[in-house]
């Protein structure tokens, strides 16, 4: 018996390859964006008593930098320098990426409040092969949320 649209809407797992890039107000395309994360830092406490009643840990949240890696194929769409244009800017800007439903339309959102490329990436060139060319940029970001749309 097949389930209904809604009940895989809410139950099942959204397809990863179905999202969207914005950098400030500028929305972009990536094939693959990896590294998004939230880590706290922690500290594990031991006292004289530690071997009656365990270790006590602390978890503490610093908002520091963390990277991730953006990939897209190299194209002439409206702004083909952007994020070279960005990189020598070396200005912080807000980027949201949001995971989409079957229709497009944005279903949960990770927002970074800073963002600043460190490094761009042209393509490998290879006569041999007929593969797109794909840019790699990596970022710094920090203030990292999800929220639920």
């Amino acid at each position: 018996m097949a389930h209904s649209a809604e009940m895989q809407r809410t139950r099942y797992p959204l397809a990863a390859y179905n999202f969207l890039v914005k950098v400030a107000e500028t929305s972009m395309s990536f094939t693959e964006v990896s590294g998004i994360a939230v880590n706290y830092d922690h500290v594990t406490y031991r006292h004289g008593l530690s071997f009656q009643e365990g270790e006590q840990i602390q978890t503490l949240y610093f908002d520091k930098f963390v990277p991730i890696t953006c990939k897209r194929g190299t194209i002439l769409g409206k702004n083909p320098l952007f994020l070279h244009d960005w990189l020598k800017q070396r200005d912080l800007r807000s980027m949201e990426i949001s995971l989409c439903d079957e229709k497009g339309a944005p279903v949960i959102s990770w927002k970074i409040a800073a963002a600043v490329p460190v490094s761009l990436k042209a393509p490998a060139f290879s006569a041999a092969t007929n593969e797109a060319a794909i840019d790699t940029v990596d970022l710094q970001v920090r203030g990292v949320s999800v929220v639920k749309i």
